[in-house]
């Protein structure tokens, strides 16, 4: 049985309209709905990075479509970096997960519909850290994330050496992990909506 932190049931959730989901009878008049855990479970861990990708997502389709119900699969997004720069591999995944944007690989449709390929870019001329479009209206929002804004326990760095290192008792793993994810707790709840940890630009309009 997977035990989580209780916090991720917190986190606002993500609803989008994906008319493939609609036309293969997958979800029910393609509503579909992410939610924190499935970001981890796709990364496999829970860090500020991947809470960073979940929040720059959200607060961008938000942006983007206002009221109504984000279209997933009809979103190009594109990265400043490199894909195997820093950690932008691991935001891509989430962004892509939320949105449907795919590189060449991706879904090819289904009689000329529902292709998303393409539509997830790297090295991209932009000043934000990441841009969503809008394929039908052409609108774009760019994200940048600052977690060095929340900052970390000023236990976590020593305790996490000694992790590393294999010289860290069971009590001081299980604080360090408790550290961590109070750090991406304060993150995801605290700071979900403030405009300093994640800016954006919006144009288009």
């Amino acid at each position: 049985m997977m035990n989580t932190p209780g916090f991720y049931n917190d986190v606002p959730k993500i609803t989008l309209y994906d008319p493939l989901s609609e036309f293969l009878g997958a979800a029910e008049k393609g509503i579909v709905e992410y939610n924190y855990l499935d970001a981890v479970k796709l990364a496999g861990h829970s860090c500020p990075t991947v809470a960073g990708a979940y929040l720059m997502t959200r607060k961008a389709l938000a942006s983007l479509y206002g009221g109504e119900l984000p279209v997933r699969g009809a979103i190009q997004v594109s990265f400043r970096d490199g894909q195997a720069d820093g950690v932008t591999g691991v935001i891509a995944n989430v962004a892509s997960l939320l949105t449907g944007a795919a590189q060449s690989g991706g879904f090819k449709g289904i009689g000329g519909k529902f292709d998303r390929r393409n539509l997830l870019h790297f090295n991209a001329s932009i000043t934000g850290e990441i841009r969503y479009t809008r394929l039908d209206t052409g609108i774009n929002v760019e994200t940048t994330y600052h977690p060095e804004l929340i900052s970390p326990s000023p236990d976590m760095k020593e305790l996490m050496q000694k992790a590393m290192m294999g010289v860290a008792n069971a009590e001081e793993r299980s604080r360090f992990g408790l550290l961590w994810q109070d750090r991406v707790k304060r993150i995801l709840i605290e700071h979900a909506d403030n405009d300093e940890l994640i800016s954006t630009i919006i144009s288009g309009r």
